[in-house]
């Protein structure tokens, strides 16, 4: 029993840590810096119920979604080779007032930016 077990290949998957995963922009999404160094996410509204919110309301075709001073430092940081630790690191060094608090707010905006589709996740090569 024990040499079947030794000889097994273990098929059990690892998880990957979070902080090593590198982030990268949606690019379904534009984003342009405003003169106040505000990172400004545009995002198409498209579908029936947009249409017809446009037509009937005026409502816009593309909304302009203006992040904070924080999101701002974390959106310009997400530059496809920064990982999770590199930006929280960035943001410890950007807002040194706020370090012990700092992994927590990125973890946050992170996954909320990544449950609305603006960023993926890309693991690096072990």
């Amino acid at each position: 029993m024990l040499k079947n077990f030794l000889h097994k290949k273990n098929t059990k998957k690892i998880p990957r840590n979070y902080m090593d995963a590198v982030i990268l922009h949606n690019p379904k999404y534009n984003w342009k810096e405003n003169d106040e160094g505000i990172a400004v996410i545009d995002v198409i509204n498209k579908g029936p119920h947009h249409r017809f919110a446009q037509k009937f309301f005026g409502k816009p075709k593309v909304s302009h979604i203006s992040l904070d001073k924080y999101g701002s430092v974390l959106w310009k940081a997400i530059d496809g080779h920064n990982t999770v630790y590199d930006i929280v690191n960035i943001m410890k060094t950007t807002f040194p007032d706020e370090e012990e608090r700092m992994l927590d707010r990125v973890i946050n905006f992170m996954h909320t930016l990544q449950v609305n589709g603006f960023v993926m996740l890309k693991h690096q090569q072990e």
